[in-house]
Order: C-alpha cells, then structure tokens, then sequence
C-alpha cells in the first residue's frame, strides 16, 4: 500500500470511528449525564452543552471519512468494477454512509430545536417529563431513535470495511475478478 494510501485509508477508518464512536458516547453518557442533574430546567442545558462540544469534532470525522471514503474509492476504482462482490459492497457501503449523513443531520437539526427549549422542564436529554411542551417532547422522542440509529448505520459501514479489507486479500482478488469477467462473458 502506497504512503498516499496508508493516508486515505486512516483519515476513512479514524473519521468513521469518531463518528460511530462519538455518537455512540453521547447517547449513553451525554444524554445519561443530563438525566440525573437534579433541576429538570437544567438537564436539556447540560445536554446540549455536551452534543454542542462534540458536533465541530463530528463534522471533522465526518469529512475526513468521507475524504478517505472517496479517495479510497478512486484508488480501487479498477477492483471495484474488475472483482466480483467488490461493486456490490461498496454500493451498500454508499448506500449506508448516505442513510447516516441523513439521520445524522436530521438528529442535528433535533438538537437545534432542544437547544432553542433550554429551560424546559425534561426527564433527560431525549426522556421527555410530563410537564415538557409538546413540540419539545416529539423532537426528543425522535432524537431518541436517531441517537441509537446512527451508531448502527456506522457501525454497519464498519462491518463492510472488514469485508472491503477481506476482498483485498491477493487470494480473493483474482478469484474474485475471474468470476465476474466469466460471468459477463456468460461463461459461468
């Protein structure tokens, strides 16, 4: 592997296990954190405050998996249309980065709405109380399924990682390229 490579390679996998990682760490400590702070008036400030300091660093591993994903993609562009099951694992791959950007901005433009809500009496940072207003309480409970969605998206794409890093093997890829040429030449 090339010192470029190596280079795609790490800002792909560090970006995806900051955002797989961080999300994951948010849900269970940021969001259990704000559960137990006595005053529920307080809980949804020290929520937010906690998914305010880790956005910035989300949106950095975002784009450096997203930089590594596309250099990685050029770099194996020729296995990706040579070797058979490389094409269709990287279109699920796409398939499940796309759905966690989505979900990802979606859970932000959630949290934008809690932010504006400072102040309202909750349970936690996604357990509505109550007392807490409607629309407060609909966002939260949305942002309670998309807390939990994102994690199994990324974590998903890192599974298919580990089949990228299997189809890479020398004794996968010629099989796998003399399967599918053989395949369009309807031979198998």
């Amino acid at each position: 592997m090339s010192e470029r490579n190596t280079v795609v390679r790490s800002l792909h996998d560090l970006g995806l296990a900051a955002w797989f990682g961080g999300t994951l760490a948010g849900a269970i400590a940021v969001n259990g954190a704000a559960a137990v702070v006595p005053d529920k008036t307080q809980r949804l400030l020290v929520a937010n405050a906690g998914w305010a300091r880790w956005t910035p660093i989300n949106l950095a591993a975002i784009a450096a998996h997203l930089v590594g994903g596309a250099g990685l993609l050029y770099a194996n562009k020729g296995r990706v249309a040579a070797q058979s099951g490389v094409g269709a694992s990287t279109a699920a791959k796409t398939a499940l980065t796309g759905a966690a950007l989505g979900v990802t901005a979606y859970s932000r433009a959630l949290g934008k709405k809690l932010e504006q809500a400072a102040g309202t009496p909750v349970e936690g940072g996604t357990d509505p109380a109550a007392d807490t207003p409607q629309d407060v309480a609909q966002a939260q409970q949305q942002l309670k399924i998309t807390q939990w969605v994102i994690p199994a998206l990324t974590g998903g794409i890192a599974v298919l990682n580990a089949v990228h890093g299997e189809q890479q093997r020398p004794n996968q890829q010629v099989p796998g390229i003399l399967a599918k040429r053989a395949r369009l030449l309807r031979v198998a």
